[in-house]
């Protein structure tokens, strides 16, 4: 890799990536439409020489590709997260994720560039009942549009592979934690316990069971598998990883470390039942074998990604100011 394009190169993974690339020496071009980006993640970028901002959006495929001349690996991290809010505004998960995808690819492909990665998800696997989830689980029935306009992402990016010749790399994860987190439950979690700290409310029944991972690991992860190269020799040009950590917790165990490390005792209010909206899964956990076999492996428990997040939030309370938008315990 020598010069990187990178979308979503403001947000919270997107931001972190480009940081990793730049101490590295390589050249990179961040793309963000700054919807949910934040252009102060990437404030010691834009020191950097080898770094270039362009903002634009990647329903725009003539800027888009423009954009992307000169580059030789596209790491595509854009996208519309919001899982819980989804049957709300169907067309926005098609458009962000699966149209924008398509884009990328094109682009990509205009080009001539031959090595492409993707952050996809989790929950493409719906509520499996293989447990921990090997990336060769067939597909159940999707839950959540987030999960199904993931899955034709990849869809595309494994069939442009295959027909014009590009190295593509299709990552898994679980939910990520760690510093420039700006939605989740722990966001949420701590936003209301900041209002009251004597109360806290809870979707679900709190049994539901997660897994998560350190951003810094995921970073590690994905540039790990990139430098090795496993894509060059799978059939059809594409190989698919899972990432996450070979744990889960419940939600209660999130609660109780968040409240511990605030040194609070909040009374706990359920909204009731095994999930906490449309599409939510009650238990996430993924098989990462076939990652952990290239000799990675998390340095951080999901404990200390949870505390870690929680003393970035604490020391950044300006989030708070310009996420109001941000969805709610996922």
């Amino acid at each position: 890799m020598k010069h990187v394009f990178v979308t979503g190169a403001a947000g919270f993974i997107g931001s972190t990536l480009v940081d990793r690339l730049l101490t590295e020496g390589i050249q990179v071009t961040g793309w963000d439409n700054l919807s949910t980006g934040q252009i102060r993640f990437l404030e010691g970028a834009k020191r950097n020489k080898l770094f270039t901002f362009i903002q634009g959006d990647n329903l725009d495929l003539p800027e888009l590709s423009k954009a992307m001349m000169g580059c030789d690996t596209v790491f595509h991290l854009a996208a519309n997260a919001d899982v819980r809010f989804g049957t709300e505004h169907p067309r926005k998960d098609l458009e962000q994720n699966t149209i924008a995808t398509f884009n990328v690819l094109e682009s990509a492909r205009q080009n001539n560039i031959k090595r492409f990665a993707f952050s996809s998800t989790g929950s493409v696997y719906g509520e499996s009942p293989v447990i921990p989830t090997p990336e060769h689980t067939p597909f159940p029935i999707q839950t959540s549009l987030y999960g199904a306009s993931k899955i034709a992402g990849e869809g595309m990016i494994s069939a442009y592979g295959e027909g014009f010749d590009i190295e593509c790399y299709i990552f898994r994860f679980v939910s990520i934690l760690g510093e420039r987190y700006t939605h989740g439950h722990i966001f949420d979690f701590y936003k209301q316990l900041l209002e009251n700290p004597k109360k806290l409310r809870i979707l679900g029944d709190g049994s539901q069971r997660k897994s998560y991972l350190y951003v810094q690991d995921c970073v590690d992860a994905i540039l790990h598998v990139i430098k090795l190269g496993t894509a060059k020799t799978a059939p059809h040009h594409t190989q698919l990883y899972n990432l996450g950590t070979p744990e889960f917790v419940q939600v209660n165990d999130s609660v109780r470390t968040i409240v511990d490390s605030l040194n609070l005792n909040p009374s706990l209010e359920y909204t009731g039942g095994n999930k906490g909206w449309i599409g939510d899964n009650p238990f996430i956990f993924l098989e990462t074998k076939k990652i952990s076999q290239t000799g990675w492996k998390p340095k951080l428990t999901i404990k200390e990604g949870i505390v870690k997040t929680l003393r970035w939030l604490e020391a950044n309370p300006w989030v708070y100011e310009v996420r109001t938008d941000a969805p709610t315990q996922v």
